[in-house]
Protein backbone atom coordinates (compact mmCIF):
# COMPACT_ATOMS: atom_id res chain seq x y z
CA UNK A 1 0.00 0.00 0.00
CA UNK A 2 1.38 3.59 -1.07
CA UNK A 3 2.54 5.30 2.11
CA UNK A 4 0.24 8.09 1.19
CA UNK A 5 -2.88 5.84 1.44
CA UNK A 6 -1.27 4.33 4.79
CA UNK A 7 -1.54 7.77 6.50
CA UNK A 8 -4.48 8.63 5.28
CA UNK A 9 -6.02 5.49 6.87
CA UNK A 10 -4.21 6.02 10.33
CA UNK A 11 -5.46 9.92 10.23
CA UNK A 12 -9.01 8.22 9.79
CA UNK A 13 -8.28 5.29 12.30
CA UNK A 14 -7.11 7.85 15.07
CA UNK A 15 -10.17 10.20 14.94
CA UNK A 16 -12.35 7.32 16.41
CA UNK A 17 -13.36 7.23 19.82
CA UNK A 18 -12.15 3.83 19.96
CA UNK A 19 -8.34 4.57 20.28
CA UNK A 20 -8.75 7.08 22.29
CA UNK A 21 -6.68 8.00 24.79
CA UNK A 22 -4.98 10.44 27.24
CA UNK A 23 -1.38 9.71 26.12
CA UNK A 24 0.95 11.94 27.79
CA UNK A 25 1.70 15.51 29.83
CA UNK A 26 2.64 18.58 28.03
CA UNK A 27 5.95 19.66 29.57
CA UNK A 28 7.69 23.51 29.57
CA UNK A 29 9.15 24.80 26.84
CA UNK A 30 12.77 25.57 28.06
CA UNK A 31 13.77 29.25 28.44
CA UNK A 32 17.41 30.14 26.64
CA UNK A 33 19.39 30.72 29.58
CA UNK A 34 23.21 32.06 30.67
CA UNK A 35 22.89 28.41 31.78
CA UNK A 36 22.20 26.70 28.22
CA UNK A 37 24.59 28.90 26.58
CA UNK A 38 27.36 28.12 28.67
CA UNK A 39 26.90 24.41 28.20
CA UNK A 40 27.37 25.34 24.36
CA UNK A 41 30.39 24.37 22.26
CA UNK A 42 33.30 27.28 22.43
CA UNK A 43 32.87 27.88 18.75
CA UNK A 44 28.71 28.62 19.56
CA UNK A 45 29.18 30.49 22.50
CA UNK A 46 30.18 33.77 21.93
CA UNK A 47 27.57 34.97 20.09
CA UNK A 48 24.68 33.17 22.18
CA UNK A 49 26.21 35.06 25.18
CA UNK A 50 26.42 38.19 23.70
CA UNK A 51 22.62 37.66 22.47
CA UNK A 52 21.34 37.55 25.77
CA UNK A 53 23.62 40.00 27.06
CA UNK A 54 22.40 42.22 24.63
CA UNK A 55 18.78 41.59 25.32
CA UNK A 56 19.36 41.80 29.46
CA UNK A 57 20.92 45.01 28.81
CA UNK A 58 18.07 46.32 26.72
CA UNK A 59 15.44 45.19 29.45
CA UNK A 60 17.13 47.31 31.96
CA UNK A 61 17.15 50.15 29.82
CA UNK A 62 13.21 49.63 28.67
CA UNK A 63 12.05 49.58 32.33
CA UNK A 64 14.16 52.81 33.41
CA UNK A 65 12.91 54.26 30.31
CA UNK A 66 9.14 54.12 32.19
CA UNK A 67 10.41 53.93 35.74
CA UNK A 68 12.03 57.61 34.77
CA UNK A 69 8.47 58.86 33.22
CA UNK A 70 6.89 57.73 36.49
CA UNK A 71 9.25 59.65 38.65
CA UNK A 72 7.33 62.80 40.25
CA UNK A 73 3.80 61.12 39.10
CA UNK A 74 0.80 61.03 41.92
CA UNK A 75 -0.82 58.78 40.27
CA UNK A 76 0.20 56.33 37.44
CA UNK A 77 -2.35 56.28 33.91
CA UNK A 78 -4.26 52.98 34.20
CA UNK A 79 -2.86 50.20 31.70
CA UNK A 80 -3.86 50.50 28.27
CA UNK A 81 -7.39 48.94 26.75
CA UNK A 82 -6.40 45.29 24.84
CA UNK A 83 -8.50 44.38 21.89
CA UNK A 84 -8.10 43.42 18.06
CA UNK A 85 -4.97 45.44 16.83
CA UNK A 86 -4.32 44.32 13.44
CA UNK A 87 -7.98 45.74 12.37
CA UNK A 88 -7.24 49.04 13.03
CA UNK A 89 -4.40 49.53 11.15
CA UNK A 90 -5.43 48.27 7.76
CA UNK A 91 -2.95 47.91 4.85
CA UNK A 92 -5.09 47.73 2.10
CA UNK A 93 -6.73 50.86 2.14
CA UNK A 94 -6.10 53.23 -1.39
CA UNK A 95 -3.10 55.04 -1.07
CA UNK A 96 -4.92 58.56 -0.37
CA UNK A 97 -6.64 56.99 2.66
CA UNK A 98 -3.10 57.08 4.79
CA UNK A 99 -2.86 60.54 4.56
CA UNK A 100 -6.44 61.25 6.15
CA UNK A 101 -7.11 61.96 9.75
CA UNK A 102 -8.55 58.61 10.72
CA UNK A 103 -4.83 56.99 9.55
CA UNK A 104 -2.89 59.80 11.08
CA UNK A 105 -4.70 59.21 14.33
CA UNK A 106 -3.78 55.64 14.18
CA UNK A 107 -0.35 57.09 13.04
CA UNK A 108 0.21 58.94 16.05
CA UNK A 109 -1.16 56.14 18.58
CA UNK A 110 2.43 53.89 16.68
CA UNK A 111 4.50 56.24 17.42
CA UNK A 112 3.20 56.71 20.94
CA UNK A 113 3.42 53.23 22.22
CA UNK A 114 6.93 51.96 20.34
CA UNK A 115 8.61 50.24 22.89
CA UNK A 116 12.52 51.97 24.03
CA UNK A 117 13.62 49.62 22.20
CA UNK A 118 12.01 50.12 19.24
CA UNK A 119 9.08 47.25 18.89
CA UNK A 120 5.69 47.19 20.05
CA UNK A 121 3.11 45.20 22.06
CA UNK A 122 0.07 43.40 20.87
CA UNK A 123 -3.63 43.28 21.50
CA UNK A 124 -4.04 47.10 21.66
CA UNK A 125 -6.54 48.99 18.85
CA UNK A 126 -4.45 51.28 17.35
CA UNK A 127 -7.04 53.76 16.40
CA UNK A 128 -7.28 54.18 20.41
CA UNK A 129 -6.19 56.87 22.56
CA UNK A 130 -2.68 57.62 22.40
CA UNK A 131 -0.09 57.09 25.05
CA UNK A 132 0.11 58.94 28.25
CA UNK A 133 3.33 59.71 30.36
CA UNK A 134 4.10 57.19 32.80
CA UNK A 135 1.05 54.67 31.15
CA UNK A 136 2.48 50.97 30.47
CA UNK A 137 4.23 50.29 26.95
CA UNK A 138 1.18 47.11 26.08
CA UNK A 139 -1.99 46.16 27.66
CA UNK A 140 -2.37 43.57 30.00
CA UNK A 141 -1.26 40.05 28.52
CA UNK A 142 -1.40 37.59 31.24
CA UNK A 143 -4.01 35.30 30.51
CA UNK A 144 -7.22 35.34 32.16
CA UNK A 145 -7.78 31.81 32.60
CA UNK A 146 -4.06 31.18 34.15
CA UNK A 147 -3.48 29.72 37.40
CA UNK A 148 -0.43 29.10 39.01
CA UNK A 149 2.03 26.76 37.17
CA UNK A 150 0.48 27.49 34.29
CA UNK A 151 3.15 27.83 31.51
CA UNK A 152 1.13 31.11 29.82
CA UNK A 153 1.48 32.99 33.69
CA UNK A 154 3.80 36.09 33.18
CA UNK A 155 5.97 36.36 36.19
CA UNK A 156 5.71 39.77 36.06
CA UNK A 157 2.17 40.72 34.64
CA UNK A 158 2.58 44.69 34.40
CA UNK A 159 5.49 43.49 31.73
CA UNK A 160 4.35 41.00 29.30
CA UNK A 161 4.83 41.13 25.59
CA UNK A 162 6.42 44.20 25.48
CA UNK A 163 8.08 44.12 22.00
CA UNK A 164 6.89 41.21 20.37
CA UNK A 165 5.98 39.92 16.78
CA UNK A 166 2.95 37.90 17.92
CA UNK A 167 -0.36 38.37 16.39
CA UNK A 168 1.35 40.56 13.50
CA UNK A 169 2.55 43.29 16.22
CA UNK A 170 5.64 45.41 15.41
CA UNK A 171 5.30 44.17 11.69
CA UNK A 172 2.12 45.83 11.28
CA UNK A 173 3.25 49.03 12.59
CA UNK A 174 5.94 48.98 10.72
CA UNK A 175 3.92 48.43 7.53
CA UNK A 176 1.54 51.03 8.42
CA UNK A 177 4.23 53.54 9.14
CA UNK A 178 5.55 53.07 6.05
CA UNK A 179 2.27 53.61 4.22
CA UNK A 180 1.46 56.65 6.36
CA UNK A 181 4.44 58.41 5.20
CA UNK A 182 4.23 57.30 1.22
CA UNK A 183 1.86 60.02 1.64
CA UNK A 184 4.38 62.78 3.44
CA UNK A 185 7.61 62.64 1.39
CA UNK A 186 8.55 65.73 2.77
CA UNK A 187 9.35 66.72 6.93
CA UNK A 188 5.80 66.19 7.63
CA UNK A 189 6.88 62.01 7.49
CA UNK A 190 9.73 62.21 8.91
CA UNK A 191 8.35 60.98 11.95
CA UNK A 192 6.80 58.18 10.95
CA UNK A 193 10.10 56.67 8.95
CA UNK A 194 12.17 57.27 11.76
CA UNK A 195 9.49 55.19 13.63
CA UNK A 196 9.69 52.61 11.58
CA UNK A 197 13.07 52.12 10.87
CA UNK A 198 13.57 52.03 14.74
CA UNK A 199 11.36 48.92 14.34
CA UNK A 200 13.21 47.46 11.88
CA UNK A 201 16.25 48.11 13.92
CA UNK A 202 14.47 45.99 16.51
CA UNK A 203 14.04 43.43 14.60
CA UNK A 204 17.17 42.78 13.56
CA UNK A 205 18.75 42.97 17.20
CA UNK A 206 15.88 40.28 18.24
CA UNK A 207 17.27 38.06 15.65
CA UNK A 208 18.76 35.13 17.01
CA UNK A 209 23.10 34.61 15.91
CA UNK A 210 20.90 31.15 13.73
CA UNK A 211 18.23 33.17 11.93
CA UNK A 212 15.30 32.61 14.53
CA UNK A 213 12.98 35.47 16.17
CA UNK A 214 11.65 34.66 19.31
CA UNK A 215 7.94 35.49 20.40
CA UNK A 216 9.38 38.24 22.63
CA UNK A 217 12.25 40.83 22.72
CA UNK A 218 13.70 41.45 25.06
CA UNK A 219 13.30 37.86 26.17
CA UNK A 220 10.93 37.15 28.29
CA UNK A 221 11.16 33.47 29.60
CA UNK A 222 9.39 30.47 28.87
CA UNK A 223 8.07 29.44 25.81
CA UNK A 224 8.65 33.38 24.19
CA UNK A 225 11.57 32.53 24.21
CA UNK A 226 11.51 29.52 21.14
CA UNK A 227 11.73 30.28 17.69
CA UNK A 228 8.04 31.18 17.23
CA UNK A 229 6.46 29.51 13.98
CA UNK A 230 3.03 30.40 15.31
CA UNK A 231 0.57 32.74 14.06
CA UNK A 232 3.26 32.65 10.96
CA UNK A 233 5.13 35.24 12.94
CA UNK A 234 8.83 33.76 11.76
CA UNK A 235 7.28 33.59 8.46
CA UNK A 236 6.07 37.15 8.35
CA UNK A 237 9.12 38.83 9.50
CA UNK A 238 11.33 36.94 6.88
CA UNK A 239 8.92 38.53 4.46
CA UNK A 240 8.96 42.25 5.64
CA UNK A 241 13.03 42.02 5.49
CA UNK A 242 12.66 40.70 1.74
CA UNK A 243 10.04 43.86 1.19
CA UNK A 244 13.02 46.11 2.86
CA UNK A 245 15.42 44.59 0.44
CA UNK A 246 13.38 45.10 -2.71
CA UNK A 247 11.56 48.47 -1.31
CA UNK A 248 8.56 47.07 -1.63
CA UNK A 249 4.95 48.05 0.46
CA UNK A 250 6.27 51.64 0.51
CA UNK A 251 9.87 50.79 2.32
CA UNK A 252 12.14 52.23 -0.08
CA UNK A 253 12.87 55.16 2.05
CA UNK A 254 14.93 52.86 4.56
CA UNK A 255 18.32 53.49 5.18
CA UNK A 256 20.96 51.27 3.23
CA UNK A 257 22.46 50.05 5.98
CA UNK A 258 19.31 48.65 7.22
CA UNK A 259 18.77 47.50 3.58
CA UNK A 260 22.00 45.50 4.14
CA UNK A 261 20.97 44.10 7.29
CA UNK A 262 17.57 42.95 5.97
CA UNK A 263 18.64 41.00 2.96
CA UNK A 264 21.27 39.23 5.67
CA UNK A 265 18.68 38.86 8.39
CA UNK A 266 16.14 37.01 5.22
CA UNK A 267 19.41 35.19 4.06
CA UNK A 268 19.91 33.69 7.99
CA UNK A 269 16.10 33.21 8.30
CA UNK A 270 15.85 31.35 4.97
CA UNK A 271 19.01 29.06 5.96
CA UNK A 272 17.56 28.38 9.49
CA UNK A 273 13.90 27.31 7.96
CA UNK A 274 14.60 24.60 6.03
CA UNK A 275 17.03 23.29 9.20
CA UNK A 276 14.23 23.71 11.31
CA UNK A 277 11.93 21.15 8.98
CA UNK A 278 11.63 18.25 10.52
CA UNK A 279 12.43 14.88 8.92
CA UNK A 280 10.45 12.18 9.03
CA UNK A 281 12.21 8.61 7.98
CA UNK A 282 15.11 10.83 6.77
CA UNK A 283 12.16 12.93 4.20
CA UNK A 284 11.86 16.34 5.13
CA UNK A 285 8.05 16.84 6.34
CA UNK A 286 6.74 19.94 8.52
CA UNK A 287 7.79 22.21 10.88
CA UNK A 288 6.68 22.93 14.73
CA UNK A 289 4.71 25.89 16.04
CA UNK A 290 7.91 26.44 18.19
CA UNK A 291 11.48 25.39 17.84
CA UNK A 292 14.07 25.78 20.92
CA UNK A 293 16.24 28.08 19.90
CA UNK A 294 19.33 26.40 20.31
CA UNK A 295 18.16 22.41 19.85
CA UNK A 296 15.59 23.16 16.62
CA UNK A 297 13.20 21.09 18.40
CA UNK A 298 9.73 21.71 18.54
CA UNK A 299 8.93 23.25 21.72
CA UNK A 300 5.39 23.63 23.84
CA UNK A 301 4.14 26.43 24.18
CA UNK A 302 0.34 27.19 26.36
CA UNK A 303 -0.58 24.35 28.38
CA UNK A 304 -2.45 22.73 25.63
CA UNK A 305 0.16 22.91 22.70
CA UNK A 306 2.40 20.42 22.61
CA UNK A 307 5.43 20.24 20.98
CA UNK A 308 4.36 18.42 17.96
CA UNK A 309 4.45 19.53 13.97
CA UNK A 310 1.75 22.18 12.61
CA UNK A 311 -0.10 21.79 9.71
CA UNK A 312 -1.01 25.76 9.50
CA UNK A 313 2.22 26.90 10.37
CA UNK A 314 3.86 24.73 8.06
CA UNK A 315 1.50 25.42 4.99
CA UNK A 316 2.37 28.90 5.21
CA UNK A 317 5.92 28.00 5.47
CA UNK A 318 5.68 26.13 2.48
CA UNK A 319 3.58 29.25 0.52
CA UNK A 320 6.62 31.43 1.79
CA UNK A 321 9.37 29.04 0.12
CA UNK A 322 7.13 28.88 -3.15
CA UNK A 323 7.29 32.88 -3.27
CA UNK A 324 10.98 32.68 -3.28
CA UNK A 325 12.39 34.35 -7.00
CA UNK A 326 14.75 31.78 -7.56
CA UNK A 327 14.56 28.43 -5.13
CA UNK A 328 17.89 26.98 -4.68
CA UNK A 329 17.54 22.63 -4.78
CA UNK A 330 17.19 22.47 -1.36
CA UNK A 331 14.63 25.00 -0.87
CA UNK A 332 12.71 22.56 -4.19
CA UNK A 333 12.90 19.32 -2.01
CA UNK A 334 11.80 21.38 1.42
CA UNK A 335 8.93 22.11 -0.53
CA UNK A 336 8.19 18.64 -2.51
CA UNK A 337 8.42 17.02 1.28
CA UNK A 338 6.60 19.58 2.49
CA UNK A 339 3.48 19.32 0.28
CA UNK A 340 4.03 15.30 0.18
CA UNK A 341 3.39 15.09 3.85
CA UNK A 342 0.09 17.34 3.95
CA UNK A 343 -1.19 15.50 1.13
CA UNK A 344 -0.79 12.08 3.01
CA UNK A 345 -2.24 13.95 6.09
CA UNK A 346 -5.29 14.95 4.89
CA UNK A 347 -8.70 13.44 6.35
CA UNK A 348 -12.15 12.86 4.13
CA UNK A 349 -15.22 12.41 4.92
CA UNK A 350 -14.78 14.05 8.23
CA UNK A 351 -16.00 17.72 9.41
CA UNK A 352 -14.79 19.49 12.64
CA UNK A 353 -17.74 21.79 14.03
CA UNK A 354 -20.49 22.59 16.32
CA UNK A 355 -22.22 19.90 16.98
CA UNK A 356 -25.19 21.46 20.22
CA UNK A 357 -24.53 23.98 23.17
CA UNK A 358 -24.11 20.52 25.04
CA UNK A 359 -21.85 18.65 23.00
CA UNK A 360 -19.94 21.84 21.29
CA UNK A 361 -17.48 21.36 18.72
CA UNK A 362 -16.79 17.51 18.05
CA UNK A 363 -14.96 15.61 15.16
CA UNK A 364 -18.12 14.02 13.29
CA UNK A 365 -18.33 11.80 10.20
CA UNK A 366 -19.93 14.05 7.26
CA UNK A 367 -19.75 12.35 4.01
CA UNK A 368 -18.35 14.30 1.14
CA UNK A 369 -16.74 17.00 3.86
CA UNK A 370 -13.27 17.82 3.87
CA UNK A 371 -9.91 17.24 3.49
CA UNK A 372 -9.15 18.34 6.91
CA UNK A 373 -5.80 18.38 8.87
CA UNK A 374 -5.08 18.37 12.74
CA UNK A 375 -3.40 20.75 14.01
CA UNK A 376 -0.98 19.06 15.46
CA UNK A 377 1.22 15.41 14.68
CA UNK A 378 3.36 14.02 16.62
CA UNK A 379 6.72 14.64 15.15
CA UNK A 380 7.78 10.68 15.19
CA UNK A 381 4.74 8.97 13.82
CA UNK A 382 2.73 11.68 12.56
CA UNK A 383 -0.15 10.59 14.37
CA UNK A 384 -2.90 14.02 15.20
CA UNK A 385 -2.14 14.66 19.14
CA UNK A 386 -4.58 17.33 21.08
CA UNK A 387 -3.50 19.45 24.39
CA UNK A 388 -6.06 20.12 27.46
CA UNK A 389 -5.99 23.22 29.27
CA UNK A 390 -4.79 21.09 32.59
CA UNK A 391 -1.63 19.68 30.09
CA UNK A 392 -2.64 16.55 29.65
CA UNK A 393 -2.17 15.14 25.94
CA UNK A 394 -4.83 12.99 23.64
CA UNK A 395 -5.22 11.25 20.75
CA UNK A 396 -8.98 11.95 20.43
CA UNK A 397 -9.96 15.81 20.12
CA UNK A 398 -13.52 14.65 20.88
CA UNK A 399 -11.90 13.34 24.61
CA UNK A 400 -11.06 17.48 25.07
CA UNK A 401 -13.26 19.39 27.79
CA UNK A 402 -15.77 20.90 26.16
CA UNK A 403 -13.77 24.20 27.30
CA UNK A 404 -10.94 23.84 24.46
CA UNK A 405 -12.56 22.16 22.53
CA UNK A 406 -14.50 25.17 21.66
CA UNK A 407 -11.95 27.49 22.27
CA UNK A 408 -9.13 26.19 19.66
CA UNK A 409 -9.08 25.04 16.08
CA UNK A 410 -7.71 21.45 16.56
CA UNK A 411 -9.19 20.70 12.84
CA UNK A 412 -8.91 23.59 9.88
CA UNK A 413 -8.56 23.27 5.68
CA UNK A 414 -5.74 25.73 6.18
CA UNK A 415 -3.20 23.83 4.13
CA UNK A 416 -5.54 23.56 1.19
CA UNK A 417 -4.02 26.65 0.26
CA UNK A 418 -0.70 25.25 -0.33
CA UNK A 419 -1.43 22.56 -1.86
CA UNK A 420 -3.53 24.20 -4.83
CA UNK A 421 -0.58 26.54 -5.33
CA UNK A 422 2.01 23.65 -5.49
CA UNK A 423 1.03 22.19 -9.08
CA UNK A 424 1.95 25.67 -11.04
CA UNK A 425 5.06 26.23 -8.72
CA UNK A 426 6.03 22.43 -9.46
CA UNK A 427 5.44 22.94 -13.46
CA UNK A 428 8.15 25.02 -13.38
CA UNK A 429 10.57 23.90 -10.40
CA UNK A 430 10.40 20.46 -9.79
CA UNK A 431 11.49 18.07 -12.36
CA UNK A 432 10.26 14.77 -10.25
CA UNK A 433 6.81 16.42 -9.10
CA UNK A 434 5.81 12.56 -8.10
Amino acid sequence: MPAARRLTLLALALSSSVFAAQIGTIPPAESLTAQRVAALAAAEREPWAAYLARSDAQRVADRAALAAERKGLETLPPTPAGGHSEGSMPLDKPAAWYASEAALLVARNILSFQTPAGGWGKNQPRDAASRERGQAYVADNNSKRATAGDYDLAHDPQWSYVGTIDNDATITEIRFLARVAAQFPGEAGEPYRQAAQRGLAYLLAAQFPNGGWPQVWPLQGGYHDAITMNDDAFVEVAELMGMVVRGDADLGFVSPALKTGAAAAEAKALQLLLAMQIRVNGKPALWAQQHDALTLAPQSARNYEPPALSSTESARALMYLMSLPHPSPAVVAAVKGGVATLKALAVRDLAWGKVDDAEGRRLVKRPGAGPLWARYYDAVTLKPIFGDRDKSLHDDVNELSLERRNGYNWWGSGPSKALAAYDAWAAKWVKDPS
